[in-house]
């Protein structure tokens, strides 16, 4: 059943037996998300009661350090969704009873592990969503299917987070843009202000979000373009921009890779899937770091896979954290963390809780080229303060400078030098993606306060 893909090592399993689950899938969690912040790790899973903090720096003995209320508790709540933005957690639910709406809660975590604290909770203009995004490049916030405000249905709304605590909206839409008309959108990605919506049923619209008074779209992948179309739920985009990988929520449908290097020419390239021909196999959520893709495949639990090949993924991790028999249902894991920098993975499961599975040392590990010998490169100070030198026995050719949860920071070409000086002014872990005449390394950099 499970092909050539190894099993994944478990960790551990967090979960609080006294939580309901929902009145609708019985799902207690839903979302993960995931914080490295001063030395220490934090699994963000939510639940029908609110937002717990896992403190999972030690993996084999999670403890929850703090638990957040969510502003709408209780068996209606079945979606919670969670990003991380300059030390703020942003917070939002689907659902809401009576007067008690979900709201757009910001959490204030950059004290953890001393502390966390609501320091926002929006005033109705976001009375729920179903889902949320951050363009960490510009600053941007999006909510998907919102409610509230002057307009009581949006199907994207745009806010300008440069200020994390006064979120300034920007464009408010329906579900037509720029003469493409869908039934909702149901999530996204962005970066860049180039975003990939995913539109249920109908596929997928790639749009330039820039100007949020005059969106463009760049094209429209229609759900009879492609094989084994489904309700697009969700996708992530390769770290170069070449490739998109995109999940249909409906049973028996495999996951799909879109060549979207030109954005205005969407070019199917291939499918997979999690190892099995269940017609009741269903995907749900996946993240890319580098050179794998981490996928929630509700009842086949954890997939992962090698992105040595990037149209033509190879399967090659694993870990079922749900025992229920498949069916045509939505039940098993939920979502996955894969950004820790100590590589653990993070996965939730609508009724079991956290897992932590053990990932890789390296997810940017080289490809296509060999790797540099240590001894011929040098970064100083490391840890820094900001500023440090990176020397290379060879000359330079780029430098690319991932954030720890994977996300591009910069990215610079380099001709004719041996020595590059860099700045980076906010504290944390970086990776820095270093090329040279010989080949590629990849080195860990610590800024501190």
């Amino acid at each position: 059943m499970w092909g050539q893909a190894e099993k994944g090592v478990l960790l551990s399993n967090w979960k609080n037996e006294d939580l309901v689950g929902s009145s609708a899938y019985n799902n207690t969690y839903n979302e993960v998300w995931g914080l490295a912040v001063n030395d220490a790790e934090y699994a963000i899973i939510g639940s029908t009661a609110g937002t717990h903090f896992i403190n999972v720096t030690d993996p084999e003995n999670p403890v929850e350090d703090f638990f957040v209320q969510g502003v709408s508790f209780g068996p209606h709540i079945i979606h919670r969704d969670y990003h991380d933005y300059k030390g703020y957690l942003y917070s939002i639910a689907d659902e809401q009873i009576g007067t008690l709406k979900s709201k757009l809660q910001i959490i204030d975590v950059s004290n953890l592990p001393e502390k966390v604290e609501v320091v926002y909770v929006d005033d109705d203009r976001i009375e729920r969503a179903h889902n949320l995004f951050i363009d960490t490049s510009q600053a941007r916030l999006y909510v998907f299917a919102a409610k509230g405000g002057d307009d009581p249905y949006s199907a994207i709304r745009a806010y300008d987070i440069s200020e994390p605590l006064n979120p300034v909206q920007l464009g408010d839409f329906r579900t037509g843009i720029d003469g493409v008309s869908v039934g909702h959108y149901h999530d996204g990605f962005i970066r860049d202000h180039i975003a990939y919506l995913n539109a249920g049923y109908d596929g997928l619209v790639i749009a330039d979000m820039e100007d949020p008074e005059n969106l463009k779209v760049l094209s429209h992948l229609r759900s009879s373009d492609y094989p084994e179309s489904g309700y697009n739920h969700s996708g992530w985009l390769s770290d170069d921009g070449q490739y998109y990988y995109m999940a249909d929520e409906t049973w028996g449908t495999d996951i799909k890779v879109f060549d979207v290097s030109d954005p205005r020419n969407i070019t199917y390239i291939s499918k997979f899937d999690a190892g099995n021909n269940s017609p009741y196999s269903i995907p749900h959520n996946q993240i890319v770091r580098c050179n794998y893709l981490v996928t929630s495949y509700y009842y086949d639990g954890l997939q992962v896979y090698d992105l040595s090949d990037p149209g033509r993924p190879k399967r090659i991790l694993y870990y079922p954290t749900s025992d229920i028999s498949p069916r045509e249902n939505y039940e098993g894991a939920w979502g996955v963390y894969p950004f820790l920098p100590s590589g653990n993975i993070l996965v939730s499961d609508m009724q079991n809780g956290l897992f932590v599975i053990s990932g890789f040392s390296d997810y940017c590990k080289s490809v296509a080229t060999e790797e540099i010998n240590s001894s011929k490169l040098k970064i100083t100070p490391n840890p820094t303060g900001g500023f440090f030198r990176i020397w290379s026995e060879t000359a330079l050719k780029k430098v690319n400078i991932y954030s720890a949860d994977g996300r591009l920071v910069n990215s610079l070409d380099i001709h004719n030098s041996n020595t590059k000086n860099l700045e980076i002014n906010q504290p944390g872990v970086y990776f820095a993606e270093i090329f040279t005449l010989e080949g590629k390394q990849v080195e860990k950099i610590i800024v501190q306060q």
